[in-house]
């Protein structure tokens, strides 16, 4: 059977059809759709799914159902893997009982991300196996494979999609659904699940010990594929290895290709390539981990051959590849013509610039106008990772290095000796993921800081998923919401206020009244995510401008997609949710809420 599948979709299909019982993730981009596909299957196939509070959380989640026999999925971006990266590593030594498969998808190019990171890189450094694959279908046929392999070995196994994977859309084959899952028991083993020195040293032997049969497993695997022609070669991983065949049929060339899908990669087949040919190109996105092993494979079998690849310059170690920039270098290699890949810079040159934005209507906005307000230009505004980070323009962010860290960096400011005034923005999600224990710590340490928690009850950068603070878990059952106000009383801290933003008059004094305390300050800028209000039926009266305008531009300099300047005066349009904040800013009252008649 065959469905039209998103690359997510596909990998969803795959856990589900390799029967695993629980699966975990913290949204994170180009991740999050995985989860979303399988939340709907919980009660028709008994599967506990679940938006775990960080990503160290749901992989623990993850291997606490493993060592119960059960299969499990943890799922994350390539920078949650970061955050889950201690369980992660010393599962390696424990190793698992029901398959344990960790997906981490990478983003080239950061399309949705602060960096730009290769998961195999971590794969290598917990010495066990990396799937890597390079269409929907391979997403789908690697998963069910990667859950036996987890089995076979008693290891996790890492699933590494790419945003071009995870984001493709293709006809899969599909297969039936597992429905007979594994009963659970927890076994005690004390020597292998309490990971203290004694029992940990001999399991890292273990560890070492399962290399061979990681190796054996992966050579007959058939997600690594041979095809030899000429004493030219290519050897390519992931969707890279679609650009290369590509490339080679379209420039009709004997070329040999060896895909890689799997890491470590096959030793007898990389052997038989490589005294093959005479020159090679190694063709991946980021980090050169395959060229690295094929290197060393060539001083062995082959210590006259010509490697071409991230080192030589001849494929560029950031951002993503395509199909032009393969083609070119594998003509390259063959001395051939290169072609000019199509380029957007005259249609760039027509187009006005559309940076990112903040939605019309979005509270936040309102927030950083408030926080700017009450504290000037000359104070310091640490922020986090969020679609709130969108306001960059609007003065009031001054940094951003990943999730949670706006309060510990605006602590770390604080202790150097800084007097400025110093206000950090977190959103409520990341606020709940590692935000936590940078409050704890600020209340501990005494860091006389305010810290600005910008609630719109959901996870909106990554697609509006809910967390501990909505009351509705991942398959939409209510449940407790936890306060932020009190848990940030709980974390110690004395002065904790809430304010909606759409009020700007009462959140500009909220916000004084924070700067003004001698201590740590918390204020929580409520208001609930203006398309999730849409998806709820809310509607507002827009607002118009009147013939009082002035034309001062104070409304437009608020950076709302809804307000335009034309012919010396500003004009809303029909992208207006009617938060009417511009007519509390408008000096001249000459913005008015539409009367309905």
């Amino acid at each position: 059977m065959r469905e039209y599948l998103l690359g997510n979709a596909a990998i969803a299909r795959g856990i589900l059809e390799a029967g695993a019982s629980v699966v975990t993730s913290y949204p994170g981009t180009p991740a999050s759709e995985i989860v979303e596909t399988l939340a709907p299957f919980t009660k028709k196939y008994d599967l506990h799914v679940e938006w775990s509070v960080n990503e160290k959380v749901a992989l623990e989640v993850a291997i606490g159902a493993s060592w119960t026999g059960t299969r499990a999925a943890a799922v994350m971006k390539h920078v949650g893997l970061n955050v889950a990266a201690d369980p992660f590593m010393t599962l390696a030594y424990t190793g698992v009982r029901g398959g344990l498969v960790v997906i981490s998808s990478d983003d080239p190019f950061c399309h949705s991300s602060q960096n730009e990171q290769d998961s195999r890189r971590y794969a290598q450094f917990a010495c066990i196996p990396c799937i890597d694959p390079a269409d929907p279908q391979e997403a789908r046929d690697m998963t069910i494979y990667a859950f036996e392999l987890s089995e076979e070995l008693e290891l996790p196994v890492l699933l590494r999609p790419t945003t071009r994977v995870s984001h493709a859309r293709a006809d899969v084959e599909v297969g039936e659904i597992e429905e007979n899952r594994v009963k659970p028991e927890f076994l005690r083993n004390p020597v292998r699940w309490v990971a203290l020195p004694a029992h940990a040293r001999p399991r890292h032997s273990v560890l070492l010990e399962k290399q061979d049969a990681i190796k054996a497993a992966l050579e007959k695997s058939p997600w690594n594929r041979l095809v030899l022609r000429g004493e030219l070669g290519v050897i390519a991983s992931g969707i890279s290895g679609l650009y290369a065949e590509e490339a080679i049929k379209q420039l009709d060339v004997d070329i040999s290709i060896l895909r890689i899908g799997t890491f470590p990669p096959p030793e007898g087949l990389c052997s038989e390539f490589i005294m093959h040919v005479s020159k090679v190109m190694v063709i991946e996105e980021l980090e050169p981990v395959l060229e690295e092993y094929v290197e060393r494979a060539a001083r062995e079998h082959n210590p006259d051959l010509d490697i071409l690849g991230k080192r030589t310059g001849h494929i560029p170690r950031e951002g993503e590849l395509d199909p032009y920039i393969v083609r070119n270098a594998i003509a390259n290699m063959a001395d051939l013509p290169l072609v000019e890949s199509p380029s957007l810079r005259e249609a760039s040159e027509i187009l006005p610039p559309r940076p990112p934005a903040l939605c019309p209507g979005c509270g936040h906005r309102a927030a950083y106008y408030a926080m700017r307000e009450a504290f000037g230009e000359d104070a310091i505004f640490p922020s986090d990772i969020g679609c709130y980070t969108l306001a960059v323009d609007m003065g009031t962010i001054d940094t951003c290095l990943c999730m949670g860290a706006s309060i510990t960096l605006a602590s770390g400011i604080r202790f150097s000796g800084e007097e400025r005034d110093i206000c950090c923005s977190i959103g409520d999600s990341t606020f709940l993921h590692t935000g936590l224990p940078g409050l704890l710590n600020a209340a501990y340490n005494k860091a006389r800081i305010t810290i600005a928690i910008l609630d719109n009850s959901t996870t909106a950068m990554t697609g509006h998923q809910p967390h501990p603070g909505t009351g509705v878990t991942a398959s939409g059952d209510k449940t407790k919401a936890v306060s932020l106000a009190s848990l940030a009383k709980a974390l110690g801290a004395d002065f904790v206020e809430t304010a909606d933003p759409y009020d700007l008059k009462a959140t500009i004094e909220t916000f004084k009244r924070a700067r003004d305390y001698h201590g740590l300050a918390v204020v929580i800028t409520k208001q609930v995510c203006v398309i999730n209000e849409r998806r709820a039926g809310i509607k507002r009266n827009p607002f118009m401008v009147n013939e009082n305008c002035t034309g001062c531009r104070e409304c437009v300099e608020f950076g709302c997609p809804a307000i335009e300047f034309e012919e010396d005066c500003a004009r809303i349009n029909s992208l207006c949710t009617g938060c009417g904040v511009c007519a509390q800013i408008c000096p001249s009252e000459a913005i008015e809420v539409v009367k309905v008649k």
